[in-house]
């Protein structure tokens, strides 16, 4: 299915409304006829709009992805530290809690 341009279904839609605007009577056969391209418009921005929703979806996946992919081959280089693992030789003022 071909994909539709958004911006120049907004303006084909304009187009439609301002005929209505303009029209002193509405002549019911050609009102008809505007109203249905004006459906098949909506139909497809939606649908155009989902497909656009779900591509940005699978790019924010991939950047994800990428992104701990990343984070996985680069080494931690700020070391750890426990409470646990301080020397009993370390007994300062700073170390006493308070």
């Amino acid at each position: 299915m071909e994909k539709i341009n958004l911006t120049e279904s907004l303006k084909k839609l304009e187009e439609i409304n301002d005929w209505f605007e303009n029209q002193q009577e509405v002549d019911v056969e050609n009102g008809l006829e505007k109203v249905k391209a004006g459906v098949k418009l909506v139909k497809a921005s939606r649908e155009r709009l989902r497909d656009i929703e779900n591509e940005f979806e699978e790019v924010k996946k991939e950047l994800v992805r990428n992104d701990s992919d990343t984070k996985e081959a680069e080494p931690d280089t700020k070391p750890e530290q426990s409470i646990n693992s301080q020397n009993d030789d370390d007994v300062g003022i700073e170390n006493i809690p308070f």
